[in-house]
Parts: structure tokens; C-alpha cells; sequence
């Protein structure tokens, strides 16, 4: 049976509505931010997990067993988005996620005037560079920022930064990749 994309948008919209206005009354902007952040790793483990995608959606199981089963997977997440979470298992709507986050960080933006950008650096940022970085996304963006930090040392140096759904990659790891791939490109067909 064909879905209507209409229906969708507005099942998506109620559930990322649901989720931020619960966290808000549980906890105000902190508990937003909580439910954020874990629904970003949620849908990691998700992308990164097949079988557990597949199972909190397989039709195999009663509703009541993908309900169960994200609750038991996702036990230490807020519980307003534990209680989302089962009600997408449920419905067979778990894949749904990744969109009911990006409208979560649309409604994040529209009614608490805030972004939140994740910001990548091989080392931990210092208070000058995250005060710099801070007030050049907020200029940017025209809007409230939080910064999200985390460390990984395989970029090397610079900095990857994203934001609902744009990234800017100025990692050295990158640009070493481009210019490897610029290298191939032009050993590989040019006249030298």
C-alpha cells in the first residue's frame, strides 16, 4: 500500500512535537538539549545496526515486542523519548527517526530561538576558540548556538562543524583525502 507523504510529514511532525514539548515541561531547555543529543546517537546506533533497525520495525513481531524491545535497547535514554521510541517500534515507524529528529531541531530553532552545532576538532577546544567559533555560527546563522564538542584524533587537525543537515569538513584528514584524490586524477590521465 502506497504512503501518502502528506501523512508522513504530519506523523513525523506530532512526533517530534510530542518529544519537545514533553522534554520541555520535564525539564526546560536542558532536557531538550538531552533529548537531542540522544536521539542523534540513537539514530547512529540505528544506521550502525541493521538488525536492530530491522527488528524495531519487523512486522515478524507483535507491536508489543518492537514496543519492548526499544525499551530494553534504549533504557538509559530521557524517558519522553524512551516513550517515542516504543510508540515508533510499535507502529512499525522506527525508521522515521533520522526525519523526526531534523524536525525536532527545526522546532528547537523556531521556539527556543537556538541551533545546535556539533563541532569535531582533534583536540579539545579551548574557551577562546569555542567563544570564537560561538559567535561566528551565531552571526552566521542569525539565531542562539550551542555548541556541541567532541574530540577525534583520526581528523588530525582543523575542524568538521554540522548543522541541520550541513556540514563544513576543514579537517586536515579531508583535505589530504582531496588532495590524494586530486593527485590519482591527474597521475592517472593527465601528460606528464
Amino acid at each position: 500500500m502506497p504512503t501518502n507523504r502528506l501523512i508522513v510529514k504530519e506523523e513525523v511532525a506530532v512526533y517530534a512535537a510530542v518529544l519537545f514539548d514533553g522534554a520541555f515541561e520535564a525539564g526546560g531547555q536542558e532536557a531538550v538539549l538531552e533529548v537531542r543529543d540522544q536521539m542523534v546517537r540513537v539514530a547512529g546506533a540505528m544506521r550502525t545496526n541493521m538488525e536492530l533497525s530491522v527488528a524495531l520495525s519487523d512486522p515478524g513481531y507483535t507491536p508489543e515486542q518492537r514496543g519492548e524491545l526499544a525499551r530494553n535497547v534504549f533504557a538509559g535514554c530521557n524517558p519522553v523519548l524512551l516513550d517515542v521510541l516504543a510508540v515508533l517500534a510499535e507502529r512499525g515507524d522506527a525508521a522515521l527517526l533520522p526525519r523526526v529528529l531534523e524536525n525536532y531541531a527545526e522546532q528547537l530553532q523556531s521556539k527556543l530561538n537556538l541551533c545546535v552545532v556539533d563541532v569535531t576538532t582533534a583536540v579539545p577546544l579551548d574557551d577562546a576558540l569555542r567563544r570564537i567559533i560561538t559567535e561566528k555560527a551565531e552571526a552566521d546563522l542569525d539565531t542562539n548556538v550551542v555548541l556541541r564538542e567532541s574530540v577525534d584524533k583520526s581528523i588530525l587537525g582543523g575542524i568538521i562543524m554540522s548543522t541541520n543537515g550541513k556540514r563544513i569538513d576543514a579537517s586536515v584528514a579531508s583535505q589530504l583525502d582531496h588532495a590524494r584524490n586530486v593527485l590519482k586524477t591527474t597521475t592517472d590521465g593527465g601528460e606528464c
